[in-house]
């Protein structure tokens, strides 16, 4: 397989030798379908054999490998920045595709980061199993407690009983001070159920959640952010569509002006859920409720192109892929965010809230103006509940105008 990438007779054979030289092709057949480009796949290769030829000099097997085995080899090449970064990334790569393979068995010393990869895993599958959340809800928690985990032990022995809520009062002012309340709402959360998971488990003899104080959140306290038409029409044109990237993003965008969807909404949508013959859109929201939604023309129109000759080929069902290898779906909502912030900043648009939710209160803002009513915009936006639609009645100027009593000292 990597006679794809190198065609010398001598390059070959040495790409071969050593314990990894049976399964370089292997590899290099992932790197083919992860979307690699050329150059970048010929470097991890080169990586690889270098890997290979450094285990033979340590007299070390296949099976052998675990994170001690790559760290000492990363220590051993000495390098920094980028290039660092690659070699980890593709040692880190070959390591999970020979244990997915059982060529190598998980390992069972127990060193910190071995231990932080089984907190995170176990925090998973108690999130899935116990809680029954989404898997967005869950890929929204568990980065929250990874960046607490990095944050309180850094690269030392973690010692979770030597956690103290002092700490964790510290980290969440350090990362909420500058976020919605919102925002700060969902790192509290998710901390709160981090610490009542360590405490089921055993791995901590109190209970550190209350800890996790809540945050005040009035309902209704201020006003729904928003796009007026004009503004978001200027995002939509400044998506360049004669590019991958702006194929994709320009569909992610319509999605979220034109049927109001959530981030975590448009990250796992899969192939399967649009119905091209009826035009409807499958939309699994919030506690796994399944709801069809109207295809509009411009918005089946830019999928269609996007699916055509903008979406890399792989095996993702996701219907959004990186554009960069890897080629597979977005890990988190985030990276909606950051699309949307990014088209804002190429249309000079500076609104005071500029996550993904901008978009869909643009849409039922522009509704109400419209003569929706507050029900109707309810079932676009998929609200179990109408007072959580209520907050759009505060943009209804001409409504509230009508309301509003003569001040009784007369005019002023």
């Amino acid at each position: 397989m990597i006679d794809q990438f190198f065609s010398h007779p001598k390059v070959l054979k040495r790409l071969h030798f050593g314990p990894l030289g049976s399964h370089i092709d292997n590899f290099a057949q992932i790197l083919i379908v992860q979307g690699y480009k050329t150059s970048t796949a010929k470097h991890k290769i080169r990586i690889v054999a270098d890997f290979s030829w450094w285990l033979d000099q340590q007299r070390l097997a296949v099976t052998d490998l675990d994170e001690i085995t790559l760290n000492k080899f990363l220590l051993y090449k000495g390098h920094r920045g980028s290039i660092f970064k690659i070699e980890f990334s593709t040692v880190g790569q070959l390591l999970k595709h020979l244990r997915e393979k059982g060529v190598v068995k998980d390992s069972i010393q127990i060193d910190d980061d071995c231990k932080r990869r089984r907190i995170e895993n176990s925090f998973t599958e108690y999130l899935a199993q116990e809680r029954g959340l989404k898997q967005a809800t869950i890929d929204t928690y568990l980065p929250i407690a990874e960046q607490f985990l990095i944050n309180q032990f850094g690269a030392g022995p973690i010692v979770l009983n030597n956690l103290h809520p002092n700490d964790i009062m510290r980290f969440i002012l350090r990362n909420t001070e500058t976020l919605s309340a919102k925002r700060a709402q969902i790192i509290v959360c998710s901390l709160r159920s981090f610490f009542r998971f360590l405490y089921q488990r055993g791995k901590t003899t109190i209970d550190l959640s209350p800890s996790a104080l809540t945050v005040a959140n009035r309902r209704f306290a201020g006003l729904p952010k928003f796009l007026e038409s004009e503004q978001v029409e200027s995002l939509l044109t400044c998506c360049n569509q004669n590019s991958l990237k702006g194929q994709r993003d320009y569909a992610i965008l319509l999605l979220l002006a034109r049927l109001g969807l959530r981030a975590g909404d448009v990250v796992h949508m899969a192939l399967g859920d649009i119905n091209w013959e009826v035009g409807e859109l499958i939309v699994c929201g919030k506690n796994n409720r399944q709801e069809r939604l109207p295809l509009p023309q411009d918005v089946g129109g830019a999928l269609v192109r996007y699916l055509r000759h903008g979406r890399p080929q792989c095996p993702s069902r996701r219907i959004f892929i990186r554009i960069k290898a890897p080629h597979k779906g977005f890990s988190s909502s985030v990276a909606i965010c950051n699309i949307v912030r990014r088209a804002l900043a190429r249309a000079e648009l500076n609104p005071a809230f500029k996550g993904s939710h901008l978009l869909r209160h643009s849409l039922a803002t522009k509704m109400l103006r419209g003569g929706a009513s507050l029900a109707e915009i309810g079932k676009i936006l998929r609200h179990q509940k109408l007072n959580t639609t209520q907050i759009y009645a505060k943009v209804d100027i001409a409504a509230l105008n009508a309301l509003a009593q003569p001040w009784p000292g007369g005019e002023i």
